[in-house]
């Protein structure tokens, strides 16, 4: 895919340095979150990697539980309580922490990778050599599985945590538990999911 170009001038050398910069996302796909049937086919997708069991419990857990790269790499052992079926997600960016429930696909993946994952880490997703995922791993990995997933446009992780929103929106989620799920500080932050959730539309016509 071409890119815009950006010609600066270097005072050392008085020569143009031509740089590539960015398109805006409207140039790469028309909508930035993914639908709950693209999810599915992105999870199994994942499913074909290498460590595909791994791979789809890091894709369903942003999924489930909204979060952004950062959040999800950063997860712990010492944050799921297997007892109660819970995990405390510690949010970034200034919004809030919550404790949500994990279900027993979740807690399935989450056993079984406990008692595989060598070396022993504090954190939850490591590499073979046993260190946390770094944000690009993750978001490589995200984008690969969107092109042989053939959702339709380029995949990026944050589109998992966006999905997350759209998906409890249209499945009749008010906004203010919506908002606390995701840990949005600002409202307004949460009402774009419920303005786009096709349910508010569904009985015009009856």
């Amino acid at each position: 895919m071409a890119k815009a170009q950006l010609k600066l001038v270097s005072p050392a050398t008085n020569m143009r340095t031509v740089m590539p910069t960015r398109k805006p996302n409207s140039a790469y796909r028309t909508r930035e979150h993914l639908t709950a049937n693209e999810v599915d086919r992105l999870l199994t997708a994942l499913r074909k990697n290498r460590h595909g069991q791994r791979d789809a419990l890091m894709g369903l857990m942003m999924f489930r539980h909204g979060l952004r790269v950062s959040e999800l790499i950063d997860l712990r052992w010492e944050d799921v309580d297997y007892t109660s079926s819970t995990l405390h997600v510690r949010r970034l960016k200034n919004s809030d922490d919550s404790t949500q429930p994990i279900d027993g696909q979740e807690l399935r993946g989450l056993r079984a990778l406990q008692r595989e994952q060598a070396p022993k880490s504090p954190f939850i997703f490591t590499s073979e050599r046993g260190s946390p995922f770094a944000r690009a791993g993750v978001g490589k990995m995200i984008e690969r599985a969107g092109e042989t997933a053939k959702i339709g446009f380029q995949v990026h992780a944050h589109m998992l945590r966006h999905a997350c929103g759209h998906v409890l929106a249209s499945k009749g989620t008010d906004t203010r538990t919506l908002q606390a799920y995701l840990g949005h500080r600002n409202i307004q932050h949460t009402v774009r999911y419920t303005k786009l959730s096709p349910g508010a539309f569904k009985n015009l016509w009856r």
